[in-house]
């Protein structure tokens, strides 16, 4: 029988506290919450590999070290209200919830969003709510949010969710430029965002936020 607790420990001894994230809350809830419950089952030995975890159509759960770093430069003090897009089966919603408020699950893949319900219940992360609707608008009902975090590549951040951001509130996008990315931090602060390099990373753009191509004559 594979040793999961193990090989999350060695995920955050190889992947996590090596990028310079060694936030108790952090290492806390990723060595807590089963990653390889939140994957499909032909993916299950792959769940703590040091890259992205391909879930098909383009979706990812994103590598521990991107995600763990997002976490860190996001700076949570436990109070926030948080929108998790693209949360897939829930994986990145369950070890945020250990350490927000409370955390709105968006999801609009029908089949992972009612996954998701079962799995988020079974690791008892019951201060999240879960939503299915297009990631690329957010769950308006639930807002305005603290924190908001996008779980996948973007090209570009629809209005529609910086306008669900609270003022004060901070945002973490991975933008991407071909194969290249880089993730950023916004800050919201007098209804503007402005946005500040954090590091490195990459993963496929999700539904709802590649640029729109310009027409030419």
């Amino acid at each position: 029988m594979t040793d999961y607790a193990s090989r999350r420990q060695m995920m955050v001894d190889t992947q996590v506290r090596p990028s310079d994230v060694t936030k108790f809350p952090i290492i806390s809830a990723m060595l807590s919450v089963p990653r390889e419950q939140f994957v499909p089952s032909d993916k299950v030995e792959a769940a703590y590999i040091s890259e992205n975890v391909e879930l098909g159509g383009g979706r990812v759960v994103l590598e521990p070290r991107t995600f763990a770093k997002m976490l860190d430069a996001l700076a949570f003090d436990g109070s926030e209200l948080v929108l998790d897009v693209g949360a897939a089966y829930g994986y990145s919603s369950a070890v945020i919830a250990a350490m927000a408020e409370a955390v709105v699950a968006v999801e609009e893949d029908e089949d992972m969003a009612g996954e998701s319900a079962e799995l988020l219940s079974s690791v008892n992360a019951d201060n999240v709510i879960p939503h299915t609707g297009p990631l690329a608008e957010g769950a308006t009902d639930h807002g305005p949010y603290d924190v908001i975090i996008i779980e996948g590549g973007v090209e570009e951040v629809p209005q529609t969710l910086t306008d669900q951001l609270k003022d004060g509130g901070r945002i973490a996008c991975l933008f991407m430029e071909d194969r290249l990315g880089v993730v950023r931090i916004g800050y919201k602060q007098d209804g503007r965002v402005t946005w500040r390099f954090s590091f490195n990373a990459s993963a496929p753009v999700l539904p709802g936020f590649a640029k729109e191509t310009a027409f030419a004559l």
